[in-house]
């Protein structure tokens, strides 16, 4: 059963990287008679894709497209951003938990290391503050984790 998962997982990513719409070539459920699958999730690209890495840990996938962008994708398939990258870039990878971009420029023959960091905004209504409310900078400390 693990073996099929897997499988099923890996046909997921290549439609991901193959698919310029919605479309799939593949019907979302079937059997040849050796090998089970079944369609996870799917979603629209923006641009065609030339590759895609997704973060070992699952939460981010990085999908090179045709119009020279990185796009960024959370576990929900939500877009996180976008990176422009030059043109002659021509495949990426990716550190294990997602902070680090490698890109390939095969015209410039050049690799380049990106890091990355995700900008996360924290909701801090109602909670305790000292200070102006109109400050700049508020730094919140949560002292009640267990």
């Amino acid at each position: 059963m693990r073996y099929i998962r897997n499988v099923a997982l890996g046909a997921v990513g290549i439609m991901l990287l193959t698919a310029a719409s919605a479309i799939a070539s593949a019907p979302p459920n079937g059997s040849d008679g050796s090998l089970e699958w079944r369609t996870v999730t799917s979603m629209e690209l923006p641009a065609k894709a030339l590759n895609f890495k997704r973060s070992l840990d699952g939460k981010y996938l990085f999908v090179l497209t045709e119009d020279q962008r990185v796009l960024v994708y959370d576990q929900r398939n939500n877009l996180q951003g976008s990176i422009p990258v030059d043109p002659g870039v021509t495949d990426l990878d990716i550190a294990p938990q997602g902070q680090l971009l490698y890109l390939i420029d095969t015209e410039k023959q050049v690799t380049t290391t990106m890091a990355i960091d995700f900008i996360v905004d924290i909701d801090i209504t109602n909670s305790a503050f000292k200070g102006e409310i109109d400050a700049p900078v508020t730094i919140v400390v949560f002292s009640d984790f267990q």
